[in-house]
């Protein structure tokens, strides 16, 4: 069977899941839906032939060719459109963030508690070789009982965009939402606890300063150091800047234990150094007892790099998904994993505001929002 595949956004990300998804021999695409003329005419080209094109998801809906949609337009658009989309029976893949604020989150959640087809919030970062190979050793007992986690990402601003709708914490959720979501999902599924309380100490120091938007400056933030504490004790740490597009790694993840220790180590976009040796990832375990360092080189397909921005996690993500859709089964990260990613992140934002820790508990009451 080939699952065919509907697209509702067709910028960066939705270009990326059409490239990865020709990588699937099983996967189509036959819809894209963007408002925006130009990214809906350059991924209806990309997708190939049998692709329509679309003003409106809507309309793409209407036309029943689809087995399953992939949620990629802007933050603020995934509440709206999933609010449509949820009630059909169809397997449903939306990009982080789930929603932009925790009511709309937990919103999303009681709408699908009976809902019969899955829904997968496209946590890439998952499934990046290298941090797969951490998350595995974790939980395999390898660094022992996990005490600490840290996570740093030195990396590039956020790029240009239609609109630049990512400069405006009104629409992504704030930077703390937006990017980091990933790695707070990270820090949950390491640590195998919830949240307890978040401090967050961030600012906008370099990126957009002197950027007008339609007349409006800027607000979110460009670096930030975020502290979590879990209920079962372990402590995570993230190390964000956005003004280090110069660093060799740039994201590195550790996981710490009373046995080991172990780093899983991503460059960045560029392929090869400046001396022109390719920059594959790498993981290094640091055992306590014989203080040898061992370290494995992780290569990853030339063909999946070259899909996708996110070091092939894209395309391991969709196997999976496509595995799900074709076989049935529960997401691996869903609407749950989904919402506590984005509490985290809002505590974090709100942490940054005001200087002062912010209970999670607190963040979770807020009510849901009202729906349709």
């Amino acid at each position: 069977m080939s699952v065919r595949y509907g697209i509702i956004g067709s910028g960066m990300m939705g270009h990326e899941h059409i490239r990865n998804l020709a990588l699937l021999p099983d996967a189509r695409v036959v819809g894209v839906a963007d408002p925006d003329e130009g990214m809906r005419a350059a991924a209806e080209y990309l997708a190939g032939p049998e692709c329509d094109a679309y003003t409106d998801y809507r309309a793409m809906l209407d036309d029943g060719r689809c087995d399953a949609l992939i949620i990629a337009a802007p933050n603020q658009t995934h509440y709206e459109i999933l609010l449509d989309v949820l009630d059909t029976d169809l397997p449903i893949l939306v990009e982080k963030p789930l929603g932009i604020t925790v009511p709309q989150c937990l919103e999303i959640r009681r709408l699908t508690e009976h809902r019969r087809a899955p829904v997968w919030v496209a946590m890439e970062y998952r499934y990046m070789p290298p941090v797969a190979r951490l998350i595995e050793e974790t939980a395999n007992g390898g660094l022992g009982r996990l005490r600490m986690i840290s996570i740093r990402e030195h990396r590039f601003p956020f790029l240009t965009k239609v609109g630049n709708w990512n400069r405006f914490a009104a629409n992504t959720g704030g930077t703390l939402v937006e990017k980091c979501c990933h790695f707070f999902d990270l820090m949950r599924l390491l640590a195998r606890s919830e949240p307890v309380r978040v401090y967050a100490s961030g600012a906008m120091d370099v990126n957009f300063v002197d950027e007008l938007v339609d007349g409006k400056r800027p607000d979110i933030l460009d670096n930030a150091f975020v502290i979590v504490d879990f209920a079962n004790g372990v402590r995570a740490m993230l190390d964000l800047c956005m003004f280090a597009e110069g660093s060799y790694w740039q994201e590195v993840i550790s996981a710490t234990g009373d046995k080991a220790r172990m780093d899983a180590m991503v460059p960045g976009p560029a392929r090869f150094s400046l001396d022109g040796k390719e920059r594959a990832s790498e993981v290094v375990v640091s055992p306590r007892d014989t203080k040898r360092e061992m370290r494995e080189v992780i290569h990853v397909d030339e063909g999946v790099l070259a899909a996708g921005d996110h070091h092939g996690s894209t395309f391991y993500q969709h196997r999976k998904f496509l595995d799900l859709v074709l076989n049935g089964g529960e997401p691996e990260v869903g609407v749950e994993e989904g919402l506590m990613a984005v509490a985290m992140g809002a505590a974090a934002e709100e942490s940054a505001r005001t200087g002062m820790p912010v209970a999670m508990d607190a963040i979770l009451a807020t009510a849901p929002s009202s729906g349709k």
